[in-house]
């Protein structure tokens, strides 16, 4: 897809919960990736943590549960109920 056919407008997925998440102890960053496909968008949503034990202090005890915020409802067509974690064992 070419840059002029994508929406210029990228829904609040993109800027509140990384936001927020962002902002919390032991957060190290966080991404919002979008990818076009057939004509409907999908968003995966990475944040990297110091620790299990920050994303517990984030997420509570059932961390591996995905969280959502209400008004996300409106524009996603599905909602995964887990989050998958996975360790970093590089980076530049």
């Amino acid at each position: 897809m070419t840059d002029a056919a994508r929406p210029t407008h990228t829904p609040t997925i993109s800027s509140a919960p990384a936001h927020a998440t962002a902002g919390d102890p032991g957060n190290r960053g966080v991404y919002v990736l979008r990818r076009v496909k057939l004509g409907r968008a999908e968003f995966t949503f990475i944040s990297l943590w110091e620790s299990i034990d920050a994303i517990r202090r984030f997420a509570g005890d059932d961390y591996e549960k995905a969280h959502y915020y209400p008004e996300d409802r409106d524009f996603l067509i599905e909602l995964e109920p887990f989050v998958e974690h996975y360790d970093v064992l590089t980076g530049a």
